[in-house]
């Protein structure tokens, strides 16, 4: 008795959901890689600053410390929300070509399994 349906039953099951599922998985995997990173990136900065700026506001001994604290604090305030502008941008790309490449996933599964069901 051959084996020959049973493999090619195997393979078309490989072909359709096996490879598009590991390719999903590991797509999905990349994605929550960048945006741990991304996260982790940001939160450093963040902590970074509140420590300078913490440590800045140790320094104040007179009314001239005080005033030049609070004129560096739009500065600071300024680059925070840039900063955060920046990283809600990166996150939106990195969103956007996430579901680009998924889509191109489900496109190609898609065609895999018309083209296994011509083949019958």
């Amino acid at each position: 008795m051959s084996n020959d349906p049973v493999n090619q039953v195997q393979q078309q099951i490989d072909a359709t959901v096996g490879a598009p599922t590991r390719s999903f998985a590991s797509l999905m995997l990349d994605h929550v890689e960048q945006l741990t990173s991304l996260q982790f990136e940001a939160a450093k900065a963040y902590a970074d600053a509140g420590v300078q700026q913490a440590r800045a506001a140790l320094e104040i001994k007179d009314p001239s410390d005080l005033r030049a604290y609070t004129e560096n604090q739009q500065k600071v305030a300024k680059d925070l929300g840039e900063r955060m502008k920046g990283d809600a941008e990166k996150v939106v790309s990195l969103n956007q070509d996430f579901a680009q490449k998924a889509q191109k996933v489900a496109q190609d599964s898609a065609q895999n399994v018309t083209k296994a069901a011509q083949s019958k």
